[in-house]
C-alpha cells in the first residue's frame, strides 16, 4: 500500500513504518541480465546446471540486484510531490541470505529521520528485503534519498 504525502507532511514522519511492498519474483532471465550489465556472470548466478550442485543448489540473484530492486519496491512505500529524488547513497548495507532464482522477496521499511536540507529533504530509512520462507532476508540497508521541492528542481 502506497503512502502519499506531501515534502512537508514527510518533514515529520521520521519513524514511521510504511508497511511491506507485494511480494516479486526474481526470475533467471532478471538475474542474466543484470549479470550482462554489470560484468558479474559468474556460474553461481548464471549457470543453472552447474549450480544445481553448488552450495544453495540452484542459481542465486547477485547482492547488488536484491540491492539496486530496493528502489522501485521504495517507490510503491512512498509517493511524494517533490520534484527531484536522488539517491544519495547508503549507511550501510549487508547480504545476510542469498535469494535463490524463483525465490520471491518484497520490501519493508521504515523511516528512520527525516532532515531538511536547501530546497528539500534527506530521508533515511531501514530497509529489509525478506526472502518468503526463510527467516533471515535477502538485504538489509539503510539508503539515504534526497527529496526537492518542485521549485528547486
Amino acid at each position: 500500500m502506497t503512502t502519499r504525502v506531501t515534502l512537508a507532511q514527510l518533514a515529520d514522519m521520521s519513524g514511521a513504518d510504511l508497511g511491506s511492498t507485494a511480494w516479486r519474483t526474481i526470475d533467471q532471465d532478471r538475474v542474466d541480465r543484470f549479470a550482462a550489465a554489470a560484468g558479474d556472470e559468474q556460474w553461481i548466478h548464471t549457470d543453472p546446471v552447474r549450480a544445481k550442485d553448488g552450495p544453495f543448489g540452484t542459481t542465486i540473484a547477485h547482492g547488488y540486484l536484491t540491492l539496486a530492486l530496493v528502489i522501485p519496491m521504495f517507490a510503491e512505500l512512498l509517493e511524494t510531490d517533490a520534484g527531484t529524488k536522488l539517491n544519495y547513497g547508503l549507511n550501510r548495507v549487508r547480504f545476510p541470505a542469498p535469494v535463490r532464482v524463483g525465490s520471491r522477496i518484497r520490501l519493508s521499511a521504515t523511516l528512520d529521520e527525516v532532515t531538511e536540507i536547501p530546497g528539500g529533504l534527506q530521508i533515511i530509512f531501514d530497509a529489509v528485503v525478506e526472502i518468503e520462507g526463510p527467516a533471515k532476508p535477502g538485504c538489509v540497508a539503510q539508503p539515504v534519498f534526497r527529496f526537492y521541492s518542485q521549485e528547486s528542481s
